[in-house]
Order: C-alpha cells, then structure tokens, then sequence
C-alpha cells in the first residue's frame, strides 16, 4: 500500500503526464487545394449572447472566478464589452494569457476503491469562460464555412447535426493536416 504523499504524486505523474513524441508523417503524401472564403470577421452581440447563454450555468469556473452563472446574468451590461474584447482579439490576432490559464484537478473515480491505481483518477481541465466563449465563436465559423464551401465530404457531415461541432472542426483538422 501506498502511504507517502511523494509516491502517490508519482503515480499520477506517470499516468497523466506521459512524454510526448512527435508523429512520423513521412508516408503522407503532399497536396494543396487553393480555396479564398471571404466572411465578416466582425464578431457581433448576437454571437456572444447566444454563446454565453448556451454555457451550462452550474458549471465551474477556473482561476478567473468568473461564474457562468454571474456572467449570464450580467450578460445585459456585458455585451458590448465583450463583443468588443472578442473582436479585438480577432484584429490584432491576441489571445490574452488569462484566457490560457486553466485550473486541472484530479478527480477520483466514483465506486472504485483502489486508490493506489493510476487509472482509478481522471483529469478535469476547468478553462477560462472567456477562452471558451471566444473558441466556440469561432468554431461555429469555422464549422458554417465548412459547411457552406462543401469542404468534407457527404459522408463526413452527414451526421453533423447529431454531432458537436467540434466534431466537424477536427474533420477539418484532421483533413488539413492530410494535405
């Protein structure tokens, strides 16, 4: 049994924070696909109300302490400061680090007894609401032109409207990474 507080840091150090290698993608073979997509880069109040209201509000917030819930019910004299901050951030193509600090706890599993196994934690990522708010905006953006422009295939969007949208942006990922 496991009894130093050292050893089980150790433990949870080997299992969630394992070395990472660079992938070998040699065997891909090179393309290009030459595509201009023009859109409003203007973010509007309607974007970010929707978005800010689709936030579950009970959820947690990091080291911002900004609830979502006070948040959204602040939303009404928040607005334009945030649909102005967003676009900023798009203009002068800054992500403020207070967007990338994230808080990481380790949960314990539910109705698992052994805790001296590695795989009996889970890790949870508590992010910024702001970072979030802006990474959805623009997934949704992104996930509209792709769709629009017909950039994946039938197949591959079929299911999207039983799928989250960043589903469909790892599918772009994924195949602009290919090219």
């Amino acid at each position: 049994m496991i009894t130093t507080f050292k050893k089980k840091i150790e433990i949870l150090r080997e299992k969630f924070f394992l070395s990472s290698s660079q992938a070998n993608v040699n065997d891909i073979a090179e393309s290009f696909i030459s595509l201009t997509v023009s859109f409003n880069s203007r973010i509007t109040k309607d974007e970010v109300k929707q978005t800010i209201r689709r936030v579950k509000a009970d959820k947690a917030s990091n080291t911002s302490n900004i609830s979502n819930k006070a948040l959204q019910a602040s939303l009404a004299k928040l607005i334009s400061v945030l649909t102005s901050l967003f676009n900023a951030c798009i203009i002068h193509k800054y992500h403020s680090k207070q967007f990338k600090k994230t808080q990481t706890i380790v949960l314990h599993k539910s109705k698992k007894s052994d805790y001296i196994d590695s795989k009996m934690y889970r890790l949870i990522a508590l992010l910024n609401i702001m970072s979030k708010a802006l990474k959805s905006i623009m997934i949704k953006r992104l996930s509209d032109i792709v769709e629009i422009h017909h950039m994946l295939s039938n197949a591959q969007m079929r299911a999207k409207c039983k799928q989250f949208i960043i589903s469909t942006l790892n599918l772009l990922i994924n195949q602009v990474h290919t090219m």
